[in-house]
């Protein structure tokens, strides 16, 4: 049986390492102390801050957990080293919307460090199935959750 990758870039593997850290070296280390000094102020039974601080530890253990096991399973794909001519993980691609003429610009990443609000969109969304394996000047059409768009593929750059 193989194992699934999980493509990312090396930023992307750099965030994930960053919040793994950060969880390790101040979140959980916090979060022990929430909780001892929770148990100091008497019964569990009916202690607030007690159930609280065990709620934030189990999900700390969660999101620890879910990290390591995306960094066990990464697989980093440097878009700088890339060489080629048609839209692959890694590209960032500016689109011509042919209904409304705007232009607008897209990384494809992995899914973890996906953020349309910063124009990193992830390998297994729509627009980016829809530009797979094409080339500048092509034209595309992409079943969005908007419904049926129309691109015209600008300029592909691999950084």
């Amino acid at each position: 049986m193989s194992t699934v990758r999980i493509p990312m870039t090396p930023e992307g593997k750099r965030k994930l390492e960053e919040r793994l850290k950060y969880l390790k070296s101040v979140e959980r280390p916090q979060n022990i102390a929430d909780i001892e000094r929770a148990r100091g102020l008497g019964d569990l039974s009916e202690n607030a801050d007690y159930d609280a601080a065990k709620n934030k530890q189990g999900l700390i253990a969660a999101e620890l957990n879910d990290i390591e096991h995306k960094l066990s399973l990464s697989q980093v794909i440097d878009p700088a080293t890339i060489k080629s001519e048609k839209i692959v993980f890694g590209a960032t691609v500016t689109l011509k919307d042919l209904d409304s003429d705007d232009k607008i610009t897209y990384s494809i990443v992995g899914t973890v460090e996906s953020d349309i609000q910063k124009g990193k969109i992830s390998i297994e969304s729509p627009i980016a199935r829809g530009l797979i394996g094409k080339q500048e000047g092509d034209e595309v059409k992409i079943k969005t959750p908007k419904g049926l768009r129309e691109f015209q593929i600008i300029r592909i750059v691999y950084q």
